[in-house]
């Protein structure tokens, strides 16, 4: 008996399966496994950034630039410059300014019409290697119901499209070029019409005569299972006439949920390369998040080329250039994957950890934990993350009491470190501890320690690198401190680093404002957390101001107090 839906609309009747997979009784992409990393794309700054509410300025998306940068992607799509007078500018600004690595290719998008085509070759005018990536739409839904055109009407404007590259191409000598073909909606095209126009393509371009060629075969919508995509990919791959000649890659979307493993799968089926965004943002439900399948390679014992060691500085990045939040859940990044509540899950992570310590020797350094498939220490996470108190323990409550009595937002990562704190005043007093115990606890551990504090200090801004000068009191002794970075904190954090010969990296850090109705012993209208991985050690700090500014500096001394380094000063010659 079936159940009758409340709304009528709900009718699934309405829908049909998959058309367009491809018989292949004889694959093998089964019997594949991923043993080294693809070539990795970027594609934030276009599909990504057209995604978003409000699309990134020049300066975020040069922000993100140098991030994914950082991270170690080697092809960077970076917009769409004959769309919008902005992408054209951040096109510009990025070859002009040379803020393009030698071993960086730029890639960027247009539509298989001649006046777009020639606007994107100005774009790229003194580029040294660029990526023009043009497409048309194949799907059988699109020829029919958007464009009403035919096969060879289609394949017409891929060829055309093509050839215009082929073309002007030839008016920019200085540049290396690569040409990128996208059959858009590659996932809703009969495979064998996909597999014809490529092969046109192919014609024009050549790249069994040395042009370098890219054909990116795009699940713009997800419509089918992981494995119809991966049958797709093996199909094309087998029969494209010159497909040792050029790249395939892949280009998939999260409708269904599945971007990832259809990514994996493809890629098992014989593709090269891969596009996608970090964290997923995009159309809809997002691009492939090349992070998590990354990542999923690096939780195999395979190298994914990409650098996620600081996994918190990377996702504060991108959530603040994307102006979107990351799940809590997100896998790797989120701030409560590596956190077990359950009782069982705490004792099976402490015993696998203790008898990974003890018998190091037979396990030879290798990660098996369980609950865990990862250890959090490679991504920048602390232990304490792993193993947390929950309010059924009588000391989750302490974050509630300091957020409802005195406005203090906590991060979980502070009430993890705090809530330690609370616990052992808790059993030195052997009794309940009010409203106003916490608070003072919290005051007198965070932000009225005198062993290091903050004098006078001046920050400027340079042409995007920032730099401070100051002095700051640690213990007796007052000492100047100069450091440069790419913010406020990072340029102070460096510069007490190297004063106190220390290695000392941000992990995590939050701020909010204090409204005038927040009851706390301080007038400051702006509080700042940050943690901080010390030599090793994870370190958390709290600070208060009338300025975002001062109250993060002095949250880094609030945590560096914490370390009691006051004795590693080098006293001047």
């Amino acid at each position: 008996m079936s159940i009758q839906p409340k709304n009528t609309a709900f009718d699934h009747k309405k829908y049909q399966p998959f058309a367009f997979a491809p018989k292949l009784p004889d694959r093998t992409w089964p019997d594949q496994t991923i043993t080294k990393a693809p070539i990795w794309t970027s594609v934030d700054l276009r599909d990504g950034n057209q995604a978003l509410i409000e699309p990134m300025s020049i300066e975020q998306k040069m922000r993100f630039f140098d991030l994914l940068v950082d991270v170690g992607f080697k092809e960077i799509e970076i917009g769409f410059p004959s769309a919008a007078q902005v992408e054209y500018d951040f096109t510009r600004k990025l070859i002009e300014g040379g803020h393009v690595p030698d071993d960086v290719t730029l890639q960027v998008l247009v539509q298989a019409r001649e006046h777009l085509i020639r606007r994107t070759f100005e774009s790229l005018k003194g580029a040294k290697r660029a990526i023009v990536h043009v497409y048309n739409s194949t799907s059988k839904v699109q020829r029919d119901k958007v464009y009403q055109k035919n096969l060879e009407d289609i394949t017409a404007i891929a060829v055309e499209g093509a050839t215009l590259l082929r073309d002007l191409s030839k008016e920019y000598p200085e540049t290396e070029w690569v040409f990128e073909y996208s059959p858009e909606s590659f996932s809703q095209t009969e495979v064998d019409f996909s597999v014809k126009v490529c092969d046109a393509v192919c014609q024009v371009w050549r790249p069994d005569l040395g042009q370098q060629v890219i054909f990116n075969l795009p699940s713009t919508v997800e419509s089918s299972t992981p494995n119809l995509y991966a049958d797709q990919i093996e199909y094309f791959c087998r029969h494209l006439p010159m497909r040792e000649h050029v790249i395939v890659s892949l280009h998939t979307h999260n409708d269904r949920g599945c971007a990832v493993a259809a990514s994996e799968l493809g890629l098992m089926a014989g593709a090269d390369r891969i596009e996608g965004t970090l964290f997923g943002n995009g159309e809809r439900t997002g691009n492939m998040d090349i992070m998590v399948m990354a990542m999923n390679m690096y939780s195999q014992g395979v190298d994914p080329q990409l650098d996620f060691s600081n996994m918190s500085e990377i996702a504060q990045v991108v959530s603040e250039c994307n102006q979107l939040p990351i799940h809590p859940r997100h896998p790797y990044v989120g701030e409560l994957v590596f956190t077990a509540f359950s009782g069982s899950h705490q004792d099976a992570i402490k015993k696998s950890l203790d008898y990974n310590q003890k018998n190091a020797q037979a396990t030879q350094g290798l990660w098996d934990v369980a609950y865990l498939p990862i250890d959090p220490a490679h991504i920048g996470r602390g232990y304490q993350d792993v193993v947390r108190i929950n309010s059924q323990s009588g000391k989750g409550g302490v974050a509630y009491i300091l957020q409802r009595d005195f406005g203090f937002h906590l991060p979980r990562w502070t009430q993890i470190d705090f809530s330690r704190v609370i616990q052992q005043e808790a059993e030195r007093r052997q009794t309940e501890l009010t409203s106003d115990d916490v608070i003072n606890v919290f005051e007198n551990t965070y932000l009225n320690q005198s062993a290091l504090a903050l004098q006078d200090y001046e920050i400027k801004n340079t042409g995007g690198a920032v730099s401070f000068k100051g002095s700051v009191r640690l213990g007796d002794e007052v000492v100047d401190v100069v450091g440069n970075g790419n913010g406020p904190l990072s340029a102070f954090i460096n510069g007490i680093a190297d004063k106190l010969q220390k290695n000392i990296h941000v992990i995590n850090y939050a701020e909010h404002a204090l409204t005038q109705n927040d009851i706390t012993s301080t007038d400051a209208n702006a509080v700042a957390y940050l943690q901080l991985n010390i030599d090793g050690e994870i370190y958390s700090g709290i600070g208060t101001c009338s300025s975002t500014v001062s109250a993060m500096l002095k949250a880094a001394l609030s945590a560096l107090a914490q370390a009691q380094l006051i004795d590693s000063v080098h006293s001047p010659a």
